[in-house]
């Protein structure tokens, strides 16, 4: 953890669930969130952010969507816009998620347009970086996460608070991950080449690990230098396995 910096527990629910499932959820999370010391952030499906946002309304647990298009309105059909996602009732939006940058060709370029446009809407863009495992074989890993970091932030991210996800793509819902001390090198580089990037206040830039983070191994994940979270796939549709990584942040 970085020292003065509250954790963020992040759910990516992906596209899972129906309006009984997330509002379920919602509710469990309501009731426990008061007793953690991490922040927490849920991330439904579109079609439910609004329903989650009313069941957690008045309690600290964020609501964010999963993706934005740039452009504020017009003839983009199927896409959302930022201000869409804060009429909903989210207050975040996760951004270049690997899933995204593959299966959908997005670019480092259309990330940091994206989240210029979730800026604009008042919304934290939750930026994702991350290696293939052909690019950490072959010791392209760092080289990759700083050309994803300098081409996809905006100006404005740092002092907005923006937030930076790593996942390593080869360990999202593969139930692998990389050895914690490859973790904590590449979130003290991420750290480094954001403060060289954007000055002193980067230094208290949210660095969430995703990758395959389970009540399991969270305990010792969320422990590492410059790990100040963590962006959960799969165990956050489960309440008790969510809830248990954000227990697992290590006391100040």
């Amino acid at each position: 953890m970085t020292p003065g910096i509250r954790p963020l527990i992040a759910g990516n629910w992906k596209m899972n669930g129906n309006a009984r499932s997330a509002h379920e959820l919602a509710e469990a999370l309501r009731a426990a969130g008061p007793s953690l010391d991490a922040s927490l952030l849920v991330c439904p499906p579109f079609l439910h952010v609004s329903l989650v946002a009313s069941a957690l309304l008045g309690t600290s647990v964020a609501v964010g969507g999963q993706d934005c298009h740039a452009k504020v309105s017009g003839a983009h059909t199927g896409d959302i816009s930022a201000p869409m996602l804060r009429d909903a009732g989210a207050t975040h939006v996760i951004l270049g998620h690997s899933e995204r940058r593959a299966d959908h060709g997005e670019t480092s370029a259309q990330v940091m347009e994206k989240a210029e446009a979730a800026l604009a809407a008042g919304l934290t863009p939750v930026i994702c970086v991350g290696e293939t495992e052909a690019q950490r074989v072959a010791g392209e890993h760092e080289a990759v996460v700083g050309a994803q970091l300098e081409q996809s932030i905006p100006l404005g991210f740092i002092t907005s608070g923006g937030i930076v996800a790593y996942e390593p793509v080869w360990a999202i819902g593969t139930g692998r991950t990389p050895t914690e001390d490859d973790i904590a090198a590449m979130h003290d580089f991420m750290r480094r080449e954001l403060v060289n990037s954007w000055g002193p206040t980067a230094s208290v830039t949210r660095l969430l690990y995703g990758g395959s983070v389970k009540p399991s191994n969270a305990t010792a994940i969320l422990a590492l230098s410059n790990v100040d979270g963590a962006l959960v796939g799969g165990a956050s549709l489960v309440a008790a396995d969510f809830l248990a990584i954000a227990r697992a942040v290590p006391q100040e």
